[in-house]
């Protein structure tokens, strides 16, 4: 009987591996596509959100038709330490680093003129408020057709951005502060306040917490007080003297005058 010949094997194929390794470099293509896709998704909820805070703090992108006050412009005030941005929030606590307050002198009373009236030339505002510079120290009128309502000693939202500048303005400074409230001589028609005074002084009032609570002025050198009608700037037979006379002042004391103040 003859032998059989035994069929000779087949060589084994020594390129399997390849596809085993292109399959892990499929998976790890998908692993990398998929890390990718998961960073822009946070790319895009994280730039949401600084929109919405920069909305809320009050930036703007420069050269808008439509531009809120930016109260964080370095470059206008330039004589404000960078600190972080206030929340124009009423009743939100505005964290504030300043470390060192100093004591503002007439120059330091000039600078701050100049960088608050360059932004209310910016943003339109020069009717809000007034700037000057007395024996007394630098007081800064609030008019109320800008900031509030008649018979209301409520500041309105849309002011907030602006008060919040002139608040950042004098933050810096260890000065003595005082808050004025003004008004004419038009008996007030209101249940909420008696008379003038109790307007003007709510006012007064109301700027002074906001500054304490939103930007930590100290309790100790700031007051509030109301004057009604009896401190007049014009005349209040006529409507222009009695708008004129309608104001909160905001007054950075001078050192001379310091005597006697908070």
């Amino acid at each position: 009987m003859s032998k059989r010949h035994k069929k000779p094997e087949k060589e084994g194929n020594h390129e399997r591996w390849l596809i085993s390794y292109a399959d892990f470099i499929t998976l790890l293509f998908a692993v990398f596509v998929t890390l990718y896709a998961m960073s822009q998704t946070d790319k895009r909820k994280t730039d949401q959100l600084v929109a919405s805070l920069r909305e809320s703090f009050g930036y703007v992108k420069t050269g808008a038709s439509s531009e809120k006050l930016n109260v964080t412009d370095s470059t206008d005030l330039r004589t404000v330490p960078a600190i972080r941005p206030q929340v124009l929030t009423p009743g939100l606590r505005h964290s504030q680093e300043v470390t060192t307050l100093t004591h503002a002198s007439l120059k330091e009373f000039h600078e701050i003129k100049a960088a608050i009236e360059q932004n209310l030339k910016k943003y339109g505002a020069e009717k809000k408020v007034n700037v000057d510079i007395t024996k007394r120290g630098l007081v800064v009128s609030l008019k109320e057709t800008g900031f509030f309502d008649s018979g209301d000693a409520t500041v309105k939202p849309e002011s907030l951005p602006l008060l919040a500048m002139v608040a950042r303005s004098l933050s810096s400074f260890s000065n003595p502060i005082r808050i004025e409230g003004n008004t004419d001589n038009v008996p007030i028609n209101s249940g909420r306040y008696r008379s003038n005074w109790e307007l003007s002084t709510a006012r007064a009032t109301n700027i002074v917490h906001y500054l304490i609570e939103n930007y930590n002025f100290r309790p100790g050198k700031i007051s509030a007080v109301g004057y009604g009608e009896f401190r007049p700037l014009a005349d209040n037979g006529t409507e222009a003297g009695r708008t004129r006379n309608r104001r909160v002042d905001i007054v950075l004391l001078a050192k001379e005058n310091e005597g006697g103040e908070p």
